[in-house]
C-alpha cells in the first residue's frame, strides 16, 4: 500500500514524429485500389453465383445422363 523510498511519477515519453503523409501519386494508387475493391464487391457474387450454377447444371445434366 504504501512505497518507500518515494515514488516518482513515470516519465513522460517523448512526442512521436509526425507521420509522413501521402504522395499525389500514392494518393490516386489509394483510390483505384479502393474502387476496385468495391466494384469486385458487387461482381465477386455475381460471378461466384454463376460459377455455382454451371457446377450444379453439370452435375445435373451428368446425373440425367448416367440415371441416377
Amino acid at each position: 500500500m504504501f512505497v518507500e523510498g518515494g515514488w516518482r511519477p513515470p516519465w513522460e515519453p517523448p512526442p512521436r514524429p509526425p507521420r509522413p503523409r501521402l504522395t499525389g501519386r500514392q494518393e490516386r494508387v489509394l483510390v483505384w485500389i479502393i474502387v476496385v475493391n468495391v466494384l469486385l464487391w458487387f461482381l465477386a457474387p455475381i460471378g461466384g453465383a454463376t460459377v455455382i450454377h454451371a457446377a450444379l447444371a453439370m452435375m445435373h445434366q451428368e446425373a440425367r445422363l448416367t440415371g441416377r
